[in-house]
């Protein structure tokens, strides 16, 4: 079984067990609304059938993404800009996946 859950503006598929970075997030134990819930053939999209499905997870720590650098220069002014950007994440483990 497995389910596609929404956090952060991404979607990310999981299974139980699966440990994933996400977006940075507060909490020790979260609960996410699955957008999509698949056991076997049996497929569960509509609204009305995952009002009920929850996917829980716990927090295992923090990460930190890959160091991303970028660099702006402008010809015969000497103009040079030195950036750098590290995104942070919080690493989760999925707990459970119910149906509902």
């Amino acid at each position: 079984m497995y389910a596609v859950i929404a956090t952060g503006g991404k979607q990310y598929k999981v299974s139980q067990g699966d440990i994933i970075d996400v977006e940075r997030l507060s909490g020790e134990q979260l609960s996410f609304s699955p957008v999509l819930v698949v056991d076997g053939d049996n497929v569960m999209a509509t609204q009305t059938a995952l009002s009920n499905a929850t996917v829980k997870a716990k927090v295992v720590g923090d990460a930190l993404g890959p160091k991303i650098i970028g660099f702006t220069y402008k010809n015969k002014t000497n103009q040079r800009k030195r950036w750098g950007h590290r995104q942070q994440y919080t690493r989760i483990e999925i707990t459970s996946i119910t149906k509902g």
